[in-house]
This record gives structure tokens, C-alpha cells and sequence, in this order.
């Protein structure tokens, strides 16, 4: 058994058809399968069983796969490491997001490509729960999310603290306090849309359990995962919502009006996560820097 013949077959697990593994790998099928034949052969062993068109990891097929993942990361991290001995800073940066922390990208993107044009970037937006597994799973270096973070698992630098503030239509009467702020009390004759993720995590708790601290019960009627349509839809006039602040920044708001709270006393955490122990990028190291010198 050797490194090519664990590639073979950890592509022919993901692809989950000898066909398409092939054409991934740039190689004939029948090479492919007698690859996959010799390595059953050397262990002894059934590693892939037909389900139709399709191929499947027997059990003794799902250890050597969670093995050979795990061996070709290493080898691939290994290889990053070595090369980039002696070069300078280039290469792909991989970085997941999620929505409600855009705004500590674009400058920090920006400043980066001037200082080293030949560094690109792939981004991801999703979830604090599946930024944490695209991490955990080597799928992106770094991560800003949101807690909870397990400290034995990530390296963690904590951002600012942000305020949540009230987004509502443009064409909205709303009374103001002062100019941009309106009273805690207000919330409960407003309809209400909040922030919550496919997987139950979200802000529609904490801020209905802020609003009741206060004396209050906000007319919520109603959740959404993604904070783009959640505007769209409050620009639309069917609801106002509350957000952190910075969401604001990174999408469209002309048809919104955006007010502070007056004595609503949470926050939006949020921090910069990379997976312990593993190697990272000359890239992933100085785009971490960013962070470390409190550029905003």
C-alpha cells in the first residue's frame, strides 16, 4: 500500500463512482479499478461494495478512508510547508465567514492584495456550527465566528464587542428618542422578523430575553437564516428586525432606517479561529497578523 493507491481510493469514496474518480484524477477507469483491486488484495480485505451506480465504503472501507484522509492532509500540509521554505508570500488563502462579521473583510482584503498581489482568495459564508467543521475538516484555515469555541481545539483572538440596532423600512413612522435611537419599549408594537440558523442557533433568544429583562414582550412573528433576505424583506415593509451593527456595512440599505436602543445591554461576539496544531500558510499567518494589530 502506498500514497497513490490511498488517493486512488480516498477520490473514489468521495466521488462515489469509479467513472467520476477517474475523470478527476485525469486517468483511465480500468487502471483506476485494478488500483483499488491490488489495494483489497494487499489487505485482505473488501474496501468498496456496488450499490447500483454508485460505490460505497464497506466498514473495514470507512476506517481506511477516515485514515487516508487524515495521512493525505498531513503529506499535503507537509509538502505547503516545505515549498514555501524558500518562496515568497503566494498561494490560495482560504477564510469562512459568517454573514453578521463581512465588515472585517473588504479593507483588511484590500490592504493585503496591495502588499502581496499574488496571494488569492476563497471565501466561504456560513454558520459559526459549519465554519467550525469546515476548519475542523481542513476545508478553510481560518474562520470569524461566533462563540461558543472549544480552546482545546481552536486558537482563538477575540473582536470587538458590537451593538445590535433596530432596522425597519425606510417608509416607517418610527419616534424617535433623538435622532437615531428609540426607547426599549417600542420593540413590543413593532413586527418583528429575528435571526436564527437552519441548525436552531441564532440571535432571536438573546434578544427576546433582553426585551422581557426590560419589562417588555417583542412581537416576534417570525425567524429567517440569512441576513441578506432578512433585509430585503424588512426594505419590503413587512417587518423591522435587529441586528449587530456591522451587518449593515457589508449589505445594501437604502431603503432602511437604522436606530440604536436605549438601554439594550447585549452584544455580538465574534472572534478570528484557526485550528490548533496544524500548519497554516505563510498566507494564513500575516492575514491572522491583521487581526492582531486591531486594524478595524
Amino acid at each position: 500500500m502506498d500514497i497513490k493507491q490511498l488517493r486512488y481510493f480516498h477520490t473514489v469514496v468521495q466521488e462515489g463512482q469509479f467513472t467520476r474518480a477517474a475523470k478527476k484524477l485525469h486517468m483511465a477507469q480500468p487502471p483506476l479499478s485494478q488500483q483499488i483491486k491490488l489495494l483489497e488484495q494487499e489487505l485482505d480485505v473488501l474496501l468498496l461494495e456496488r450499490n447500483g451506480r454508485n460505490i460505497e465504503p464497506t466498514p473495514a472501507g470507512k476506517l481506511l478512508f477516515k485514515k487516508a484522509n487524515e495521512l493525505i492532509l498531513q503529506l499535503d500540509e507537509t509538502a505547503r510547508e516545505v515549498k514555501e521554505m524558500g518562496e515568497g508570500l503566494k498561494g490560495n488563502l482560504s477564510i469562512g465567514t459568517v454573514i453578521t462579521c463581512f465588515s472585517y473583510l473588504p479593507e483588511r482584503i484590500r490592504l493585503f492584495r496591495d502588499s502581496f498581489p499574488l496571494v488569492t482568495f476563497q471565501l466561504r459564508e456560513g454558520d459559526s456550527y459549519r465554519l467550525k467543521e469546515q476548519l475542523t475538516n481542513r476545508e478553510i484555515e481560518l474562520a470569524i465566528a461566533h462563540p461558543p469555541f472549544d480552546a482545546n481545539t481552536f486558537d482563538i483572538i477575540p473582536l470587538p464587542k458590537e451593538p445590535f440596532v433596530l432596522v425597519t423600512p425606510k417608509s416607517w413612522n418610527i419616534h424617535p428618542v433623538n435622532e437615531n435611537a428609540i426607547q426599549l419599549k417600542e420593540l413590543s408594537t413593532l413586527p418583528l422578523l429575528l435571526m436564527r440558523r437552519l441548525n436552531g442557533s441564532g440571535l432571536d433568544e438573546m434578544i427576546i430575553d433582553q426585551c422581557r429583562s426590560g419589562g417588555i414582550e417583542p412581537n416576534v412573528f417570525g425567524v429567517c437564516p440569512d441576513a441578506a433576505l432578512l433585509l430585503w424583506l424588512v426594505s419590503s415593509g413587512v417587518a423591522a428586525t435587529i441586528l449587530p451593527k456591522s451587518t449593515l456595512s457589508s449589505l445594501p440599505t437604502t431603503d432602511l432606517k437604522i436606530f440604536d436602543i436605549e438601554n439594550f445591554n447585549i452584544h455580538s461576539d465574534s472572534a478570528v479561529i484557526w485550528l490548533k496544531d496544524r500548519y497554516l500558510s505563510k498566507c494564513a499567518v500575516r492575514f491572522i497578523d491583521t487581526f492582531r494589530k486591531g486594524l478595524k
